[in-house]
This record gives structure tokens, sequence and C-alpha cells, in this order.
């Protein structure tokens, strides 16, 4: 569930609304499972090597708004805590921060945050760093998320990708498409 508690500073009102705007769109066209299904490679797989997979599923989302920070814009940027719990190929929870600036004009906007997520990516334990990017022109978004290099710990060690995120009927879904060194056997 979205729990989003607007205030009256526009830029947490325009965070929350570009947030949920942005992450829907930046979603790619194709269907996604929410099983948690993985790609497996085809051949067999010599030990140390890096593989290319995906693990999909949804999440739920609570953007709880901050206090301004008068030292780094006042109301003009809106700080929000991010809570994820993950359902699927990444089954665990993260916690961040988000940082989002509106605009005089309507439909403009952009953010950017980091959460750290600590759980199981395909049965393989650990923590690493995601980091969002996010821009809204007039109401066309535009998102990247992207594991931030060298975050991975545990089993996670050398996690390096990028998170595709979409919204249907107020549900969300994720798609991370990663390499990872193959666990020594």
């Amino acid at each position: 569930m979205t729990t989003v508690r607007i205030r009256s500073a526009r830029a947490l009102a325009a965070a929350g609304i570009f947030a949920g705007e942005c992450l829907m769109a930046s979603a790619s066209a194709s269907a996604q499972s929410a099983s948690g299904a993985t790609v497996s490679p085809a051949a067999p797989v010599r030990k140390g090597a890096v593989v290319n997979t995906k693990a999909t599923g949804t999440f739920d989302v609570k953007l709880e708004p901050q206090p301004a920070d008068e030292k780094a814009g006042g109301s003009a940027i809106g700080r929000l805590t991010i809570e994820k719990t993950f359902h699927g190929g990444l089954e665990g929870a993260s916690r961040g921060q988000m940082l989002a600036a509106s605009t005089a004009t309507s439909g403009s906007a952009g953010y950017v945050a980091i959460e750290q997520v600590t759980g199981m990516l395909d049965g393989r334990a650990g923590t690493f760093a995601l980091q969002h990017s996010g821009t809204m022109t007039r109401g066309a978004p535009e998102l990247t998320v992207t594991v931030v290099p060298d975050s991975g710990t545990g089993q996670l060690i050398g996690l390096a990708g990028k998170m595709t995120i979409r919204i249907t009927d107020g549900k969300h879904f994720y798609e991370l498409e990663y390499t990872l060194p193959q666990p020594p056997v």
C-alpha cells in the first residue's frame, strides 16, 4: 500500500505526486510476471562467472514527508523517507530518503533518492543500495533506478544492475535486471 501524507508545502505534494507518476510511466510496455521468476542461463556456468539475470515481483511502499531543512533550500525542496517491502525474486525491505523539487510550471519536477535494500535476491542474502533519479517535464516523466556500484554485501558482492518500476491498478511491480558473479561451488 502506498502511503503519502501531503502537507501544505508545495514541494512535498509535488514529490509524492511526481514519484507516483514517474514510477507509472517508467515501466516497460512488456507484460511482467509478479511471481518472482528469474531467467536462468541456458548453458552451464563456470565458477566465478558473471551471469545476466532478472528478478521480478511486487513491492509495498510508504513515503513519509519530513520537516523542511532550512540549510538546504527550506520548503522549496521536499524531503521524504522511504520504506519498502519487496516480494518475488527480491525478498526483503529497504529504507531510504528522497529529495524533490517542484516548479511553477504544472507537471514539472525532479527527485533523487537513495535506499538501502536488505534481503535475499534469488536466494542470495546481502544488502545493496539503489539510486533513483527522476524528472518530469510538463507531465512527461523519466526515471532511472540503478544499483550503486560496489554497494553489494554478503552474497551480493559484485551486484550491478538497473530496476524498472511500474504501477498497475495501484499495485507496484519491479523488474531488476542484474549481473552477479556466481558463488564458488
